[in-house]
This record gives structure tokens, sequence and C-alpha cells, in this order.
């Protein structure tokens, strides 16, 4: 794997990006930007499901709402386009390839990326990816990422693959950071079942990598720790969900 060391050094931009503005020595207290009216209802994606992307179901919050701060804002922003990141880049990869794990993966993003377009609506913030192009991003950051990844991908399939855990790897990363700076219930509650589903195609992407190579994966932003117990884990489902979840990576087409 000694080749994919400049691979990841390209691609460790996006931990950079998502960290931008978000040093807890900007300032003491962050300002509330917006009050919410808390209404009780039932999102837009109340009945869509991501079990054929990641054996989830619903990602959406019907959880009240309270009061956003700048950073809990800037984490749906970026979360928002992330997500579209992820999905144009699989969809890129799967032109390329023709394999269906990227395809389907691709249709789990797509209502990752629609549920934080649900949660920017619900808090009345514009969104970035109001006209959503294939492949363009008001992020100029994650636009040259995009560009970077779809080119590293079209190399190989093995290269592709490559480029799926560790978008995978990030998208945790950034999922975590933002649960830990938010204390809103709905928005905990959709990033938790984000969260879940970037497990869920972790371990598919892995499992396909190492049937591809033949080599055991190794994580390149995860601690061995937390790799290891996402690999080792249960497929996931949403949070609310009643379908179950095998044992072990799950369905590599998943």
């Amino acid at each position: 794997m000694k080749k994919y060391t400049v691979f990841f050094v390209l691609i460790i931009m996006a931990v950079a990006i998502s960290a931008c503005g978000n040093s807890p020595e900007q300032a003491e207290e962050p300002q509330v930007i917006t009050t919410v009216v808390v209404e009780n209802q039932q999102v837009e994606n109340a009945n869509k499901s991501t079990s054929k992307g990641d054996g989830q179901g619903p990602v959406y919050s019907d959880v009240q709402g309270g009061t956003l701060t700048e950073d809990e804002a800037a984490g749906m922003l970026f979360m928002r386009e992330e997500e579209k990141l992820a999905h144009d880049v699989y969809m890129a990869l799967y032109e390329q390839w023709g394999q269906p794990i990227f395809k389907n993966i691709a249709a789990s993003e797509q209502i990752h990326t629609e549920t934080v377009e649900t949660m920017l609506d619900k808090y009345e913030i514009p969104d970035p990816a109001e006209i959503s192009v294939l492949g363009q991003f008001s992020n100029q950051d994650l636009q040259a990422l995009y560009d970077q990844l779809v080119e590293m991908g079209s190399a190989s399939l093995v290269d592709a693959l490559m480029v799926g855990t560790a978008m995978e790897e990030i998208d945790i990363l950034d999922l975590e950071k933002y649960i830990a700076q938010t204390e809103l219930a709905d928005i905990t509650q959709v990033y938790e079942n984000l969260l879940a589903g970037s497990r869920n195609h972790l371990r598919s992407f892995v499992t396909t990598l190492e049937r591809q190579t033949g080599e055991t994966f190794q994580p390149q932003y995860l601690s061995p720790e937390a790799y290891q117990e996402i690999i080792s884990g249960n497929l996931e489902t949403g949070r609310g969900s009643q379908s179950g979840g095998g044992k072990g990576p799950g369905n590599p087409n998943n």
C-alpha cells in the first residue's frame, strides 16, 4: 500500500477544509444567529429510506429544534456539500468503472445530502447546493477536491476504491466533530444517522478493496482502534428503524 502515500497527502486537505473557522480560541461563547420556532412536524424525507445504499432506514429528524450557533450552522453548510461531494465523486467513478458499489453508495449519499438540506430549510439557512449540478460546488476547496478525487479514482479500480475508503474515513471524523459541537437533539439525530451510514459505507469499500488486492486494508485517518471497532461491527440501521443488519462488513455492493 506504500504507493498510496502521495494520494492520502493530497486528500488530507479535506480535513483541513472542514476544520477552518472552528478553532476554540475564536470566541469563548458561540454567537447565536437564529432562534427557531419549534414545530413538531415530519420533514420532507420522512418516507425515504437508505436501505439500498447502506441498510439504515430513514435518516431524517422530526425532533423539535432549538437555538442555533454559528458553529452549528457552519457544520450543516459544510456537511451539505461534503455529502454531495461523496455522491458526485461516486457517480463519476461509477461511470468510469461500472461497479455497483459506487452507484449504490451514491444513492445513499444523495439521501444524506438531501437530509442536511432539509435541516437547512428547517433553520432557514440558505442552501449552498440549491442549484445542484453534478460536480459543481459553492465551496471552492471542495470543488478542487472533487476534481482531484475523480482524477485519482480514474487511474485504476483499486485507486477508485481507495478514494471511497478515504472519503468515508474523513466523513466519519467530520461527523464526530460536528456531533461534539451541538447540543440540539434534531441535529444530533441526523448526524448520528449519517455517521452510521458512513461506517456501513467504509465496511463495504474495505471488503471490496481487500477482495481486489488480496491485501489487508490499513486506515489512513481513523485510529487503529476506532477502525477495528467499525470494521468488526454490525451493519447499522438508522435510529428508529426496524430493519436488521448482519454481523460483519456487510454486502460490498450496498
